[in-house]
Order: C-alpha cells, then sequence, then structure tokens
C-alpha cells in the first residue's frame, strides 16, 4: 500500500511513501496528512473466511490484504499487545436492543478505544525507531483518551520520548491522573491553557516547523506524531469495524452481505474515518452515522455542507472527547471524494478565513456515506440512566450514540469508545441525580457497589494516586518545554 498527500505534493517530499514512512513522517506537503492511493477490495468469500476468527487473526489478515511494509515478525509481536485485553475478543459486542449492538472498544490497558490502535502501533514504532538506529520525539494531543494510550504504549521504549499535550480542566479527572501518574523517564505530559483544538494546533505547527525540526536534529531526533494525523493509527482503526460485522455475522443477527448501519461518537474523526475505509473495502456498511455533543460542527458540515468555526466557541460538556470544532480526519475524506487540488483549496479557506462552504454536489457525495446528529448532556444523562436502569453501563459519549439510532429495523452496531470509569462523576449524576459533587474514586466506589463491578487494577489503583499538579504553560512557551525535556 502506497500513501500520497492530502494537499498535493511541495516538490520537498516524496510523492509516494510507504505505510512505515507515513507512521514515522506524518506530517505531508502544506501542512496536510497521508492517505491510501488504494484501498484493497475484499468480497463475501473473505467474510466467510473470517466469520470465526479471533481479533487478532484478522487483525493479522487485513494487515496482510493492505501490503504493509512490516516486516512479519513485528506485525506478530505488535498483534500479540491485544491478548493483554481483559476481553478475549478485544472488542466484544453487547445487543441492549433487538437491533442495536454496543461494539465495546474499552478492553485494553487505558479503558479507552485508543488503546485498540496505539497498543500495537506503540511496538512497530520502536522496532522501526530501533531499526533505523533513530532517536523519535513523538508527540500528541489529546481530550482526554489519546495521552493515556500513546504514554501508556510508548512507556519506556527505546529510541522514543513521549510529549503529550492535555487541555487543563479539558479532561476527566481519571484521564488526567492516569496520564501523571505514568513512570517512565521518556514521558513527559505538559498541560495547556486553552482547548483541545489549541493544543492540537500547536502540535501540528511544531510537526510542520522546519526551524523546530532543525533544532531536534542538532539533539539527534526526528520528530513524529501519535495522535490520528498518523496513519498507522488509522490503519488499526479499520479492523473493529470489520470484526463488528463479523460478529454480527457469527451471532446469526445477519446474514452475509446485509448492510449495517454503524454510530461513531465525533471526536477527531480516526474513528469513523476507519469506518469509512472499511465500507470503501466492501465492507457491507449503509450509513455512518456522527454522534456529537453542544459542539456539533460535524452535524452542520454533513447537515449542510457548512464548516464555519466563525459562528463557534468550543462548549465544555460531559463529554469531553467530543469538546473539538476541528476535526482533524475530515480532510481525509474531502480528499477521497474531491482530490487534492479541492481539499487544498478547502483547507486554505478554513486557515484563512476560518471557515468553508462544499458545493451542493459535494454535499451530496457526504450524505451518500454519513449522516450526523447531536445531543445535550441532558439527553447523555437520560440514555445513561435508561441502560443502568437495565444493568448496562455506559459513558456520556456512548450514550449520545443513541440519538442516532432510528429503529429502522436495520442492524446498527455504535461504538462505545470508553468505558464509565473514566467519566464516574457523570454517570453518578445520570444514575442518581443529587446536588452534590462527587470525586472520580467516590463517585467509582458509589456505582461499583451499586453494580457489582469488578474495577480493572489500574483504575484501583489510580483512586489511591496524588498527583502533583503543575501549573499549564501557554502554547507559546511549549517549544522550549519540548526541547528542553530532550536535554
Amino acid at each position: 500500500m502506497k500513501f500520497i498527500e492530502t494537499r498535493g505534493n511541495d516538490g520537498q517530499k516524496p510523492e509516494e511513501v510507504s505505510f512505515s514512512y507515513a507512521l514515522l513522517n506524518p506530517s505531508a506537503s502544506y501542512g496536510g496528512l497521508y492517505s491510501p492511493l488504494h484501498l484493497p477490495t475484499i468480497d463475501v468469500e473473505f467474510l466467510l473466511e473470517a466469520k470465526d476468527m479471533s481479533y487478532k487473526e484478522l487483525a493479522y489478515k487485513l494487515f496482510k490484504i493492505f501490503d504493509m511494509d512490516i516486516e512479519d515478525g513485528s506485525l506478530k509481536k505488535a498483534l500479540d499487545r491485544y491478548d493483554s485485553f481483559d476481553s478475549v475478543d478485544s472488542a466484544p459486542i453487547e445487543k441492549i436492543e433487538e437491533n442495536l449492538f454496543v461494539c465495546e472498544l474499552y478492553h485494553g490497558p487505558t479503558r479507552a478505544f485508543k488503546d485498540m490502535a496505539l497498543q500495537p502501533f506503540g511496538s512497530i514504532f520502536s522496532d522501526l525507531a530501533k531499526e533505523q538506529n533513530q532517536k523519535y520525539l513523538v508527540m500528541t494531543a489529546t481530550s482526554g483518551d489519546t495521552g493515556p494510550a500513546a504514554l501508556k504504549t510508548l512507556q519506556n521504549a527505546e529510541n522514543v520520548k513521549v510529549v503529550c499535550l492535555y487541555p487543563e480542566g479539558g479532561t476527566s479527572d481519571i484521564q488526567k491522573l492516569q496520564m501523571l501518574s505514568l513512570d517512565g523517564g521518556n514521558l513527559k505530559v505538559i498541560g495547556i491553557d486553552g482547548t483541545f483544538d489549541d493544543a492540537q494546533s500547536a502540535l501540528k505547527g511544531l510537526l510542520a516547523s522546519a526551524d523546530f525540526g532543525d533544532k531536534l536534529a542538532h539533539e539527534g531526533y526526528k520528530v513524529s506524531a501519535a495522535n490520528s494525523v498518523n496513519f498507522g493509527r488509522i490503519a488499526f482503526q479499520t479492523i473493529y469495524h470489520f470484526y463488528a460485522y463479523l460478529q454480527l455475522l457469527a451471532k446469526n443477527e445477519i446474514k452475509i452481505g446485509e448492510k449495517i448501519d454503524v454510530i461513531v461518537p465525533s471526536g477527531n474523526f480516526g474513528n469513523a474515518l476507519g469506518a469509512y475505509y472499511a465500507k470503501r473495502m466492501g465492507l457491507p456498511i449503509d450509513k455512518i452515522k456522527i454522534a456529537s455533543n453542544a459542539n456539533n460542527i460535524l452535524t452542520e458540515l454533513i447537515t449542510n455542507g457548512s464548516y464555519d468555526l466563525n459562528k463557534r466557541e468550543l462548549v465544555k460538556t460531559i463529554s469531553p472527547a467530543m469538546d473539538i470544532l476541528i476535526s482533524s480526519n475530515i480532510e481525509r475524506i474531502l480528499f477521497d471524494k474531491f482530490g487534492s487540488k479541492r481539499t487544498k483549496e478547502l483547507m486554505d479557506e478554513l486557515s484563512k478565513n476560518r471557515c468553508y462552504k462544499l458545493t451542493d454536489s459535494e454535499q451530496q457525495a457526504l450524505k451518500d456515506d454519513f449522516e450526523a446528529v447531536y445531543g445535550d448532556d441532558d439527553y447523555s444523562k437520560e440514555i445513561i440512566a435508561k441502560y443502568a436502569a437495565k444493568g448496562y453501563l455506559m459513558d456520556p459519549h456512548t450514550a449520545l450514540c443513541a440519538k442516532a439510532h432510528d429503529a429502522n429495523g436495520k442492524k446498527t452496531v455504535m461504538y462505545s469508545t470508553a468505558e464509565w470509569t473514566k467519566f464516574s462523576p457523570s454517570v453518578l449524576e445520570a444514575i442518581e441525580p443529587s446536588k452534590k459533587a462527587f470525586r472520580d474514586k467516590d463517585a467509582i466506589a458509589q456505582i461499583k457497589n451499586s453494580f457489582s463491578f469488578t474495577l480493572h487494577p489500574d483504575i484501583e489503583a489510580l483512586l489511591t494516586y496524588e498527583a502533583k499538579d503543575k501549573k499549564p504553560i501557554n502554547v507559546s512557551e511549549l517549544e522550549g518545554a519540548v526541547l528542553e525535556f530532550l536535554k
């Protein structure tokens, strides 16, 4: 599989690159991203053959179809990371309504779906760095889940240092503790005085800065990223969409070739992009439904064809991973549908005027694959309470997915991207409304006892961890802080 750049080539970078190159060097020309030149296709025979495969077996088979330039031993070692998940299925399916299923993506070490991609990603990245005898600085910005997963997967990795940026006050307490509690001389966690969009913009700026690259080279480092701007993440995020379909097939919930809908929390759009690529490869998906919170800029884009930051201010909600106004992976959708020239036009317009508008035909092209809805915090709490009463616990992001289920008789999979423990005060408030504010550890204890829930040992350990808070920095101070860490 070869990769090209979403905004075209500037003459300074190769016109086509391999998967390993794109994984190690995710910054493309003109601030763009790397995307597949072509996608492989699968057929009914593939689905029948894969129906009874384990998650790890399916991932191996798909990567072979992708024809990535990763050595077989390195790939198998990376996929062995799934053996540490607390479910034999890695991404099990739960039926919660007649035609509605939840695919649980949070059974990895940090209890969020980012482990599905970042656990094997970290293993492969470290192997490539050692193979090239090159030191890398991996940078990531997080709205809560990417940070812990990136730090965990690269903890003590050879030839790699990690800098993780998070918006102070923009994550849950548990997510913050997960980052601050990880030991490792190669890890640095930095709170940013601003929003996730500020952190992500600062990250992209440094990745694209030649001057910053020169300063890193002086210290012996190259720079890379663990956000879903890195296609190494996206490749692994296609797999669980195949697995969800195959589980429905194995359970006789659908017939071979029957189309399903999928519902994905919005976020940075990497999860939805994985579903889109799976559909393009031939997986029988009809609509990819995007669920947003009050920061519903993607609903406006998909419904009206308009992406306008001028009339938007970020709203902090109980589903903070959706508290994003600039969803990076939309760019890969635009590129796949409209080509690099048009994508660069739209991205330049967004940078210059903070908005762009699709033509009618372009808007229809989005609607061919996507639908979008949004809900508020009250709706999220209502759904959490509804299913808790039936004995099923879900987090606020998963709850918003229910908004997109229209009970039209079509089998639908919605993706649960985080365990409820990461947002326990909001979950407790939904189940047992109270004017009292609960700390995470108290909320977890109360819910755990009510539902006889067994906590993951890493979450249990966090409840007694005392973090030493550091003052957040301004994004203007970021470069200096990073260079100081490397020294």
